[in-house]
């Protein structure tokens, strides 16, 4: 088991400010290794599929704070609906209409945040600015009862390049801020990762998705 991920933490924390939302992000990592981070105080864990979620759910303390942050089929949120506390990459208004039904379901409300597009790869998935105005404005948002939409979430490029993250950073804040003003319920800021978190707090974050930096590098099975 890696070792050092109660040290790995608090090294961390101690450099966040105040306002921002560390997301362990936990994807792969043995119960073991999220019981010890848990141990150390840490509650907000992130995963990207569902059914190793419901997995480590199952078994884990129910006080922790699941996060959804990869990319999200939409017949898999039936199994998540009745935990899952906060989903980053919602990137289509269907994704948004079948979340809201599966928390009905459950008598949940469940918070999303609208992925949008900044990076310059081809790879990566998002709605553009002008999709993600279109959806806070429409008539049919307003309609979904069960789900609610409380921030943006952005993944920059894949690189080292400085000035093209710290470009790609600035757009979502600069795009985020100007909507805040419109909708008050927009309070998360999900950008930034283990490589490029500091920068993206630098330009406006307030959530950060932090993997490899916590557990370490290497892939287990659960």
């Amino acid at each position: 088991m890696i070792t050092g991920i109660k040290e790995n933490l608090q090294k961390i924390k101690s450099n966040l400010p105040e306002n921002v939302t560390l997301v362990a992000v936990s994807k792969t990592k043995p119960i073991a290794d999220i019981q010890e981070a848990y141990d150390a105080g840490q509650r907000v864990f992130g995963e990207n599929k569902i059914q190793e979620m419901v997995t480590k759910f199952d078994v884990l303390p129910k006080d922790i704070e699941w996060h959804m942050i990869g990319h999200l089929q939409r017949n898999k949120v039936k199994y998540m609906a009745h935990f899952v506390n906060l989903i980053h990459g919602v990137d289509s208004f269907k994704t948004l209409k079948e979340i809201n039904k599966q928390a009905k379901k459950h008598d949940r409300i469940i918070n999303c945040l609208l992925q949008a597009r900044i990076a310059k790869e081809d790879t990566k998935f998002g709605l553009s600015f002008t999709d993600i105005e279109d959806i806070l404005t429409s008539e049919e948002l307003s309609e979904l009862e069960n789900v609610k939409v409380v921030g943006l979430m952005g993944m920059a490029t894949f690189t080292d390049n400085q000035e093209q993250l710290t470009e790609e950073f600035l757009s979502l804040k600069t795009f985020f801020s100007k909507n805040q003003e419109k909708y008050p319920n927009l309070s998360t800021l999900s950008m930034g990762m283990s490589g490029d978190y500091q920068l993206a707090i630098e330009k406006g974050s307030n959530m950060v998705r932090i993997g490899s930096s916590i557990f370490g590098v290497r892939n287990y099975i659960v």
